[in-house]
């Protein structure tokens, strides 16, 4: 979210930069809206004023024996002029917040220009795709051979888009999350966190979620009380710090928490209907830092870093890319994708994103920390997939696949399996 001012006083550089993501940003609406609200706001303020002025005189009159009769009659005037324009003012404010809530963060200029994946710069690659000697298979082919993952009976539960993993494949998910916590944990500095799959309105808000991507998220609720499940462990993490002050001395706050996420993917069918790629229900590990907004650049880069160190410990091959301007989240600044190799596409696929967001989602959120002459301040926040446990998975069965339909896993993933090797039927072997 803006502060409006700091929109108008940037003028042409904000239309400027946000119509880098195809945002048209109408400055005269903004700059009405506000110059209404800060008229109602000086004209409550004087009526105020007068009625506090004529309370004390008729108080005076009437200790004199003086006739008050004019005086209370303007005191009742001014009584429903303050009712009409504090109304009047609610209404305004309304508008000046809904308009506000609508308007996409302003993309840092570091963002390559473009509105579409195809504009991506890529940063760097990192491990060779594997080569095969046979046509290597697509994780469902591969999963649902061996009995780890059961696609059907998912649907049969839920519908299209759900999966039910197994034996062997239902070890694998709960060992890739325990690995990612403990990467960021004992590696990386993060503290690990359990949170509600619920949250509220105020708290999709906060983040970004709502108002605008609301078909995508699911709801629910009791009674008169309206729920909706996280898409992202970003949400309860970052709002656990909302309208609170953080003491200087504890920034940066590292955040991370395994949980369930859930997505509509409202608009998407037809893309990646097949397998893991695109799920209603996935588990993700999620990392979460806020920082004094001096720091976020640097802070990027070391967050785009603890995402990597996941897949160097996995030996999936990746790449980095520095997402365009127009193809950048609605909340965020700047965002790094990693890709992964998926060999049954001979082709990368996004596996993380890890965004710089400013102070935009802490100003939603009113999420602060003092600055050096101690005056509250907003702080920056930073997130990002580290890693998505189904994705993971796909990409895990796909590079690591043999002619004969097993999956030697790797080295780093034994301490927490008890095997390495996923025979073709799905037994687990040494």
């Amino acid at each position: 979210m803006h502060d409006a001012r700091a929109l108008i006083e940037m003028g042409a550089e904000a239309v400027r930069r946000l119509a880098r993501r195809g945002y048209s940003l109408d400055l005269s609406e903004l700059e009405s809206l506000q110059s209404r609200r800060n008229q109602n706001i000086r004209s409550a303020d004087e009526l105020r004023a007068e009625s506090k002025r004529v309370a004390s005189e008729v108080q005076q009159t009437a200790k004199q024996g003086g006739d008050i009769a004019k005086l209370k009659e303007r005191a009742r005037e001014l009584k429903d002029q303050i009712r009409d324009i504090e109304a009047g003012q609610e209404q305004v404010q309304e508008q000046l917040r809904e308009l506000l809530l609508s308007i996409p963060n302003l993309p840092d200029d570091a963002a390559p220009d473009g509105d579409t994946e195809a504009f991506a710069v890529e940063v760097r690659r990192v491990g060779t795709p594997p080569t095969f000697p046979f046509q290597p298979k697509d994780h469902v082919d591969l999963g649902e051979a061996a009995g780890i993952l059961d696609f059907a009976r998912a649907t049969k539960l839920s519908g299209p888009r759900f999966a039910v993993s197994r034996g062997a494949g239902a070890a694998l998910e709960r060992a890739l999350a325990t690995l990612f916590l403990d990467l960021h944990t004992r590696r990386h500095g993060y503290i690990e966190h359990a949170v509600p799959y619920l949250v509220t309105r105020k708290t999709m808000t906060g983040t970004g979620q709502l108002p605008k991507f609301e078909e995508d998220l699911f709801k629910t609720g009791v009674a008169d009380r309206e729920l909706f499940l996280i898409p992202t462990a970003e949400v309860p993490l970052t709002n656990l710090y909302a309208d609170e002050i953080i003491p200087p001395a504890e920034l940066p706050l590292a955040l991370t928490a395994h949980t369930l996420c859930f997505r509509s993917e409202a608009g998407s069918y037809g893309r990646d209907t097949r397998g893991l790629i695109r799920q209603h229900q996935f588990a993700k590990v999620e990392i979460v830092q806020m920082v004094d907004p001096a720091d976020a650049d640097a802070t990027l880069e070391t967050m785009v870093g603890h995402a990597e160190a996941c897949l160097k410990e996995l030996g999936l091959a990746y790449r980095v890319v520095k997402l365009a301007a127009g193809d950048t989240g609605f909340s965020a600044q700047l965002t790094y994708d990693i890709e992964v190799w998926i060999p049954s596409q001979n082709t990368y696929r996004e596996i993380s994103s890890v965004s710089n967001f400013g102070t935009f989602q802490a100003r939603r959120a009113n999420i602060r920390t003092r600055g050096e002459d101690g005056k509250p301040k907003l702080v920056a926040t930073l997130n990002g997939s580290g890693l998505p446990v189904g994705r993971t998975l796909a990409a895990l069965l796909e590079q690591c696949q043999q002619q004969d339909g097993s999956i030697v896993l790797p080295e780093s993933l034994v301490p927490y399996l008890g095997f390495r090797r996923i025979s073709a039927d799905g037994t687990p072997e040494a």
